[in-house]
């Protein structure tokens, strides 16, 4: 049996499922791949708990206590406060402490800052596994560094730039949960099939909203609704305004080999600058002054036989997130609900895409996509 140590950055919504299905998947990571995951320390904003002599314990946290800390964060409890956990303001440090060789580090938060620990754990010659879009939308070094990890002598020296080299880090999660958009692109550039244009919807929750406008719902009240079944953001805004969409064409405009900052991606988002002062509840309210912009899209959009899709296109060395109208009959105008589509133009699927479509969002199924890179990752050296 061999032993993989996971350490866990964010006890969020994902960082909870993961370890949740660490447990729940022991015996068939066991009997089909002779691994037992030991979860070696866990941490969230400001704390963190470690298993106890974590460099001598073969098995990390026990599942008892990893399911306690899952219950306790869920409640809304910090690991600074646990009756196993203590304060930490240096993720780096707590991979120093905890890691061992064939470490994986997870990261399932949703901030930049840990960027420069995923890069002193690749350091360490650890693996990484990326739920975290941030810390591959800021710096081109930092994307080459994360994505090409293990590549060597000058390219190593030079951030891996120019080097495709996927042998210790993975980072599927970040462009659809579990759906293999990331890989399918991988696998293309790998074959040298040429890949004109990528375009999809990469937001279940504006996948909701243009779903309920073709429906003939007013935009107000679609976009309380997915507000108040979770769909959303507590902020609306935070999807509304396109950015989360943006960062991944980003990410995969750079799977191209583009060299493209956030700054290059031209994003529209569906509401007018002057709400974006607005509190939450005044926001809402507002809504309602967008309803007919909307509804008369909608119906232009009808009279050519198209309907509006929130959609990123990656074409031509540039990238476009924002409202377009594309045919009712295409893949992407068929798509309804809360999931996600790409769709892959290339040398040899054309004119028809390759087209990967499935549910791009959940805690649950993007930490399934999570612990998949894992064990993806259990036996590359």
């Amino acid at each position: 049996m061999q032993d993989l140590p996971i350490i866990v950055l964010g006890a969020g919504g994902v960082g909870r499922a993961f370890i949740r299905q660490v447990v729940e998947n022991r015996g068939l990571h066991a009997e089909q791949y002779g691994l037992w995951l030991s979860v070696l320390a866990v941490c969230d904003r400001d704390g963190a708990v470690l298993g106890l002599d974590s460099r001598r314990d073969q098995h990390g946290l026990d599942d008892p206590n990893l399911l306690d800390l899952v219950s306790y964060k869920a409640e809304g409890g910090r690991l600074a406060e646990h009756r196993l956990g203590g304060p930490q303001n240096d993720l780096a440090a707590v991979i120093d402490i905890a890691g061992r060789p064939g470490a994986v580090v997870v990261d399932c938060t949703a901030t930049e800052e840990t960027a420069w620990a995923l890069l002193f754990a690749l350091e360490r010659k650890y693996k990484v596994v990326l739920a975290n879009k941030k810390p591959l939308t800021i710096d081109q070094e930092v994307y080459d560094r994360l994505t090409r990890a293990g590549a060597t002598g000058d390219e190593a020296h030079n951030g891996g730039h120019g080097v495709r080299h996927l042998g210790r880090c993975r980072w599927e999660t970040t462009c659809g949960a579990a759906l293999p958009v990331v890989s399918t692109l991988n696998r293309l550039v790998a074959a040298g099939d040429a890949v004109h244009k990528i375009a999809g919807a990469f937001s279940g929750t504006l996948g909701f909203v243009m779903t309920g406008l073709q429906a003939g719902q007013p935009f107000s009240t679609v976009v309380r609704e997915a507000h108040r079944l979770g769909y959303t953001e507590p902020d609306p805004r935070d999807d509304l305004g396109g950015l989360d969409v943006a960062r991944k064409a980003l990410i995969l405009a750079r799977g191209l080999g583009w060299q493209l900052d956030m700054r290059d991606v031209q994003v529209r988002g569906l509401y007018p600058a002057e709400m974006a002062s607005l509190s939450v509840s005044d926001f809402l309210a507002a809504l309602p002054q967008l309803d007919a912009d909307f509804r008369d899209r909608v119906e232009m959009a009808a009279t050519d036989g198209k309907v509006l899709r929130y959609a990123a296109t990656i074409e031509d060395g540039r990238c476009r997130v924002g409202l377009v109208a594309v045919d009712a009959a295409s893949p992407l105008g068929r798509l309804s609900g809360t999931d996600n589509l790409v769709e892959f133009s290339t040398r040899w699927y054309s004119p028809n895409p390759l087209v990967v479509q499935g549910r791009g969002a959940g805690a649950d199924v993007t930490a399934s996509g999570v612990l998949a890179d894992v064990i993806e990752l259990a036996y590359t050296t």
